[in-house]
């Protein structure tokens, strides 16, 4: 078998070379275990040691004794060191050393690139020249181990990790706690209240199990209780204006709602269909303002204040 960097090998302690290290062989190859790179008592020529491999800042195959958080073909969730706008992610590997996921295996908009402490589902791979790079692990690396998720979690809320990041769907790993690895979820867009990048963790709402395990998720609360926040929102809006009034009603477009208030349009109209039905608005035209006449018990005028 030949000495390939992301692997890890048992190979014998030829001999030392001071003020460098040792130099290890498989019988045929030899490979240099820097002092720096020990773990535990040094080692005697002629002991056998086991060793990760991989390339050093010259490019030069070389040897720890540090234990990795992956190894070569395995997938691993790795911490976010830092990010280059240009090259990509440079990834905590547990060897002092970072693994750079290349921006090619990034989302294509940068507002959804992870950011430093998040963590990133990768597997491990050589690249071109033969150098460790991580790529991004998908459905084909995480369904094998995802669980399908219990009728159970339906309305409940959980932590969950975003995995692929899109314009119109988010794709995360629900956390499994004591029940396993995880399971496959989607946050469709207009289920998010804001873009989730790469990495990032959230916390969503399961919306509907579907038959093959999987979960619909929303970061939105359910609508009888997002109605009452949505309406609370909009009424705070209104008493912050000094005429009162705004210029967005049910005709205004979903786009111009969702920029404004975060909500969907059908949000939107719920809520105000609550504040009309209670009183508290009017629609004139292309407009909604706060009736003169409306009940003073409004939540706006409690000392509650603002949800937002």
């Amino acid at each position: 078998m030949k000495l390939e960097t992301g692997t890890v090998r048992r190979l014998r302690v030829a001999r030392e070379v001071p003020p460098n290290g040792y130099f290890l062989s498989d019988g045929e190859r030899e490979v240099l275990l820097h002092y720096s790179e020990i773990v535990g008592d040094r080692p005697e020529p002629g002991d056998t040691v086991s060793v990760f491999l991989y390339h050093d800042t010259e490019d030069r195959l070389a040897a720890t004794m540090k234990e990795p958080h992956i190894r070569l073909g395995e997938m691993a969730e790795l911490e976010v060191a830092d990010v280059h706008p240009r090259f990509g992610c440079f990834l905590e590997m547990g060897l002092g050393r970072q693994l750079l996921l290349p921006i090619g295996e990034l989302p294509e908009w940068q507002e959804l690139f992870p950011q430093k402490g998040d963590r990133v589902f990768v597997t491990l791979a050589h690249d071109k020249q033969g150098r460790l790079t991580a790529k991004l692990a998908g459905e084909r690396e995480l369904a094998p181990l995802a669980f399908p998720a219990p009728s159970g979690w339906r309305n409940q809320w959980i932590e969950a990790r975003v995995y692929k990041s899109l314009k119109n769907a988010t794709f995360v790993l629900c956390d499994g706690g004591v029940l396993g690895f995880g399971a496959i979820g989607m946050i469709h867009e207009n289920e998010r209240t804001r873009p989730l990048r790469l990495g990032e963790q959230v916390k969503a709402r399961v919306t509907f199990v579907r038959e093959d395990g999987r979960v619909n998720l929303s970061m939105r609360p359910a609508k009888h209780v997002g109605q009452v926040e949505d309406s609370d929102r909009i009424l705070a809006f209104l008493q912050d204006r000094p005429t009162g009034s705004m210029p967005y009603s049910d005709e205004t477009p979903a786009d111009i709602i969702m920029s404004k208030f975060g909500i969907s349009k059908g949000a939107f109209k719920r809520a105000l269909g609550k504040l009309m039905k209670d009183g508290l608005v009017e629609q004139q035209g292309s407009w909604t303002k706060l009736k003169a006449d409306r009940p003073a018990s409004s939540s706006a005028d409690t000392d509650q204040g603002s949800t937002e």
